[in-house]
């Protein structure tokens, strides 16, 4: 990067006034210029060097950086407001999003008849989008009949298909480009519902193109115990029926071929919490909610190592996105309320770094999803 940057002499006419005229690099003509900074890994680094950088690092023709999009609730009890927001890295700051469609205005976090209970807000990120899946309302019914899509490139929140089964309590994830939701309940109990699995394909931007497709059932209703996460893992999702270290049953769906399978013991033993599944090699890791640790699966040797010893601040893990050798946590809960923690992992077997991020004061953050960085209305 030392080599790209001008010297002091040059810099100031690269510059130009205001930071909008001059070349982007002199002597090189700007598309190739833009080429060897997109190489750059550290956008950070980019923005530090002159407004004409920072003002491309943020322009809709500039590949886009990662930022994180957290899914956030009023904490106060009642109904609370779904706010979703993004967390830019280079800035440190957040940034406002339009707010879900009225549809997702129903969506609750607490209610006035079960103090102790937090109802899951489910969330996914597939093809460079954020999907809103299921929920509760007031009176206990779906609050989704259908997904609201985000997409970070146009701002924009956009109706997806209507599903066979609106549902919540439900397993919620993505492979590929395509999402998928399993098990659950509506309104009230139903075997069939509780056995059941759909499937929504997004093409590009057709949000509205394809429809829910019904997948093979599985063997029983067991899945309908919780709000889980079905992990995307090399061809395959993966979900277990209760959170934390209780005794579980875990299950492997295979995408390609439409069919249901137990999870492995040695891999259901390591699932204390949250999972996610790392690109590009799909690594899986997993969050201790009681002891605060991360463990790696070894698919050949069938066994989960830890990676990171006892942390305080992952303590009581929820949710987890991984991309990019770090992991995005939200932890916490009780007194302490929620927080989210990042876990860089890219640098074993030396000591992972883990920081945590501050939230939006008067925000609880409920999932975290990193997707490519809403280019700012100041930049375009």
């Amino acid at each position: 990067m030392a080599a790209v940057q001008p010297p002091p002499s040059k810099r100031r006419r690269t510059h130009g006034e205001g930071g909008h005229s001059g070349a982007v690099i002199e002597g090189l003509p700007d598309h190739v210029a833009e080429i060897c900074l997109s190489l750059v890994d550290r956008p950070s680094l980019i923005a530090a060097v002159c407004s004409r950088w920072r003002r491309l690092l943020y322009s809709p023709s500039f590949p886009a950086f990662l930022s994180m999009y957290v899914v956030f609730v009023d904490p106060d009890p009642g109904p609370g407001r779904v706010r979703v927001m993004s967390f830019d890295p280079v800035s440190s700051r957040w940034d406002t999003l339009p707010p879900p469609p009225p549809e997702a205005g129903s969506l609750i976090r607490r209610h006035q008849s079960f103090i102790s209970l937090d109802f899951p807000i489910q969330s996914v990120s597939v093809a460079g989008k954020l999907v809103l899946l299921a929920g509760s309302t007031r009176e206990l019914s779906p609050a989704l009949s259908h997904p609201v899509v985000f997409d970070p490139v146009s701002s924009t929140w956009t109706p997806g298909p209507t599903m066979e089964y609106p549902r919540r309590w439900c397993a919620a994830g993505a492979h590929g480009d395509a999402v998928y939701v399993a098990s659950g309940m509506g309104s009230q109990f139903s075997p069939d519902m509780a056995r059941s699995a759909e499937k929504w394909a997004i093409s590009g931007d057709a949000v509205r193109r394809h429809e829910w497709e019904k997948l093979k059932d599985l063997k029983d209703g067991r899945f309908s115990r919780e709000a889980i996460d079905a992990v995307g893992w090399r061809g395959k999702l993966l979900m277990v029926n209760v959170r934390g270290d209780a005794v579980k049953e875990g299950a492997i769906y295979d995408v390609v071929k439409d069919t249901w399978q137990a999870m492995p013991a040695d891999m259901l033993a390591g699932w204390k919490g949250p999972v996610a599944a790392m690109a590009p090699d799909e690594t899986l890791y997993a969050v201790d909610e009681t002891r605060g640790t991360v463990a790696k699966y070894d698919e050949e040797r069938r066994e989960w190592g830890e990676v990171v010893a006892e942390e305080e601040r992952l303590k009581g893990a929820y949710q987890i996105a991984a991309v990019a050798g770090k992991l995005c946590v939200v932890a916490g809960g009780g007194g302490g309320g929620r927080r989210i923690v990042v876990v860089d992992v890219a640098a074993a077997p030396a000591p992972a770094k883990v920081w945590s991020v501050e939230c939006p004061e008067g925000l609880e953050p409920v999932a975290v999803h990193v997707l490519p960085r809403a280019s700012r209305p100041e930049f375009r």
